[in-house]
């Protein structure tokens, strides 16, 4: 019988290409020349032009592809209550460039609230017969680069913080769920920086221990996921950095894999392996037996060229003497334009990838 459960044996990260239309619209936007009624309209436009798309190429899900973000977390995070957008003096350092200043803060008690995304939602899962999935960033992406920095003006430490942004998680996934949601995916640097010896550093300079913050993260998510009724899934994507084709760490799963795939009850995990960077598939023998999933991330999104479909495959065997090849899905390593500038690679380009996506999985598992 077909596997209807996600994540889907070819499934995608989240994120597309911005259109010109969109980009127009946006610049139109930022200069006050049109309103946020006229913005949204070619928003919705253009979100429903990549359902067609996505559904043309034979996923089994839709994104809206961040159609209504700026940045892949920026904006989920400046709509929680407490919370409001700001500019940051320096974007997020990446190899050979320097990311958005886009930013948020905090400036009162945080809550999931009458969040916009919840309507975000509504609208993808109103224009698509596949099955609508919304992705936002993970409770540790708003901490990782910034510590105490992001919170001390409103809270005494980070236990206290991260008990409100906890439940502000499991106030969202019953929100979402409320909404006819059942496909989740909370998008993750923190814990693939966490892999990172040089990130790790990094805290440890600032007066943090990376392992502790491991712990401090997960019992975050995990009060999130106690709110997840059985019929949904909630996934997680790990990623190293996504902007302009480019990265900003480097590392492999083994330091944070079996907390990562044992201790946290997701349903699945994206995790990047396009390139060398992520090490090697042997971390993946953490992974209990079971109903969880493991999606790989061979095919990359920072570049046009395809794979070959040999070599894809031969990756996916390498996987599979670490955990069950029933368990696998395929995708890119991440979305296309976690930013709204995008990576380097044309529109043509990147349904062509998930067009191979979804042959290789049929290939490989007989379905997509």
């Amino acid at each position: 019988m077909p596997d209807s459960r996600p994540p889907f044996r070819a499934d995608h990260v989240g994120s597309f290409l911005r259109s010109p239309a969109w980009k127009e619209a946006r610049a139109k936007h930022d200069k006050g020349e049109i309103d946020d009624a006229a913005l949204a309209a070619v928003e919705d436009r253009e979100i429903e032009r990549v359902i067609a798309k996505q559904a043309e190429v034979g996923l089994k899900l839709a994104t809206d592809g961040d159609f209504r973000r700026t940045t892949w977390h920026n904006d989920f995070f400046a709509g929680l209550a407490g919370c409001e957008r700001s500019i940051a003096e320096r974007g997020v350092p990446f190899a050979g460039k320097e990311s958005t200043r886009r930013s948020f803060k905090i400036v009162g008690k945080v809550s999931f609230g009458n969040h916009p995304a919840l309507a975000h939602f509504k609208f993808l899962a109103a224009h698509t017969k596949a099955m609508p999935k919304i992705t936002i960033p993970a409770p540790g992406v708003a901490h990782f680069r910034r510590g105490a920095a992001l919170y001390e003006d409103v809270y005494s430490d980070a236990e206290s913080f991260f008990a409100d942004f906890g439940t502000a998680y499991a106030e969202a996934v019953k929100a979402f769920y409320a909404a006819g949601c059942r496909y989740l995916q909370l998008d993750d640097t923190a814990w693939a920086h966490l892999g990172s010896e040089r990130m790790r550093t990094m805290v440890r300079e600032r007066g943090e221990d990376p392992d502790d913050l491991a712990d401090l993260y997960a019992r975050t998510i995990e009060t999130a996921l106690k709110a997840k009724p059985a019929d949904m899934a909630i996934t997680t994507h790990l990623c190293h950095g996504n902007f302009q084709s480019s990265w900003s760490s480097e590392g492999d799963y083994e330091k944070i894999a079996e907390i990562l795939l044992a201790r946290l009850d997701y349903d699945g995990y994206f995790l990047e392996y396009d390139t060398e960077r992520a090490g090697g598939f042997e971390p993946l023998r953490f992974l209990p037996k079971g109903k969880k999933r493991v999606v790989l991330g061979i095919i990359t999104s920072k570049s046009g060229e395809l794979e070959s479909k040999d070599t894809v495959k031969r990756r996916i065997e390498e996987a599979s003497k670490y955990v069950d090849p029933d368990q696998c899905c395929l995708s890119p390593q991440c979305g296309f334009a976690s930013t709204e500038e995008g990576n380097l690679l044309s529109e043509d380009q990147q349904w062509a990838k998930l067009r191979h996506v979804v042959e290789i999985a049929t290939e490989v598992w007989g379905e997509a």
